[in-house]
């Protein structure tokens, strides 16, 4: 495996250095569908008081560039028991974002942080809000690609605070990486509740089954 460096990387260059491709076959990645642990309703009334929290921070902007852990993904990750062991949340090096739109420059990061090896998220942290999850896109696969191996999938989520995508990454003669469809917390309902089933349902298959709850 070549080094990546993540920070410069785009999806043409995974697809030209590495033979990466998107495959659209949804049989192919279940896990976010099927088997989903039950959430329970002191989860899901935790889950509203995120959103709540959230929408009401999007009334007094600028957003601080922490809202997004702080607010939706501290308690997505608490729920799912990611802060417990055998998982350990690690920050990898942080990727600086920029882009203009009729004069005007938004900023961000994009955070890497490691749950296993084989569970990452990608966070995008912006004072504006203002890119979508596909930015995030390279930055994650590069870091999937570079601990994958040739006989466990490798699965990850991009989120910017209020979209959540779920991303797997599997070897065959080349690697190959598929997508869920797109989680939006302001969709009717709450989409936060699935979003938390999905991550439980993920660490259980990072950690080779049933993970423990701690009451």
């Amino acid at each position: 495996m070549a080094i990546i460096q993540a920070r410069d990387i785009t999806l043409l260059e995974l697809k030209t250095k590495f033979g990466l491709r998107l495959l659209e076959d949804e049989q192919l990645f279940r896990e976010w569908q099927d088997d989903l642990p039950e959430i329970t309703d002191s989860e899901k009334l935790r889950l509203d008081r995120a959103k709540a929290g959230y929408s009401n921070l999007l009334e007094y902007p600028p957003l601080l560039e922490n809202t997004v852990k702080m607010v939706v993904l501290s308690s997505l990750l608490d729920l799912a028991d990611f802060y417990l062991s055998p998982f350990h949340v690690k920050s990898e090096q942080s990727v600086q974002i920029s882009a203009e739109d009729e004069g005007v420059i938004f900023k961000g990061n994009i955070d890497v942080l490691v749950l296993l090896d084989e569970l990452t998220v990608a966070v995008i942290e912006s004072k504006q809000a203002a890119f979508s999850v596909e930015v995030a896109k390279p930055q994650l696969l590069s870091y999937m690609l570079a601990v994958s191996n040739s006989d466990k999938p490798v699965y990850g989520l991009i989120t910017n605070g209020a979209s959540f995508l779920f991303v797997k990454l599997i070897r065959q003669e080349a690697p190959r990486y598929l997508l869920s469809r797109l989680f939006y917390i302001f969709n009717p309902g709450n989409d936060l509740y699935i979003v938390l089933s999905i991550l439980k349902r993920l660490g259980q298959l990072a950690t080779g089954g049933a993970t423990a709850k701690v009451n």
